[in-house]
């Protein structure tokens, strides 16, 4: 869904702080590695139902972690064809998309709310289509990145070493 986030992030916001819910504002990407269960947001993009849901449970502490998309983001993409074996007419494509995303830079491309529940975190994660392509092609441009390496030579001596 194209959203924008950054008009959603305020009506979060306001509707959080009228509701009575405490807002601690996590850093995006820091939920990695907890166990998470993900609301569907595809056929319930209604943050409010996941709100109420937490509320219903007795949580008064919401975690929000929201992500700008940066320059940076496609400079690294970019300085990473240059690790790729591409024809010119595949960079050239590879650019364009990326050259594309660039009116994107500022603007948030990413908004989770998250809590915790009987030691599990529960999540609502947007994200809009535009980020969705980039995140295409950040994988396509790793998988080629990839696949240009060759097989993994092991450079260790298998456990044994001399002392001469």
């Amino acid at each position: 869904m194209d959203l924008n986030l950054d008009t959603l992030k305020q009506e979060i916001l306001e509707f959080l702080n009228a509701s009575g819910f405490a807002v601690f504002h996590s850093i995006p990407g820091g939920l990695e590695g907890f166990p998470i269960v993900l609301w569907d947001t595809e056929r319930f993009p209604d943050y409010q139902m996941f709100l109420d849901v937490a509320r219903q449970s007795g949580i008064k502490l919401i975690l929000l972690a929201v992500r700008e998309f940066e320059s940076s983001d496609l400079d690294d993409l970019l300085a990473q064809l240059d690790d790729c074996e591409l024809t010119r007419e595949e960079r050239r494509d590879y650019e364009s998309r990326l050259r594309e995303l660039r009116i994107f830079t500022g603007v948030t491309c990413s908004l989770e709310l998250a809590f915790d529940y009987q030691s599990r975190l529960y999540v609502y994660e947007v994200q809009p289509d535009w980020y969705e392509e980039f995140m295409g092609v950040e994988e396509e441009i790793a998988a080629r990145a990839s696949d240009d390496d060759g097989p993994m030579e092991d450079d260790s001596l298998g456990g044994y070493f001399s002392k001469n």
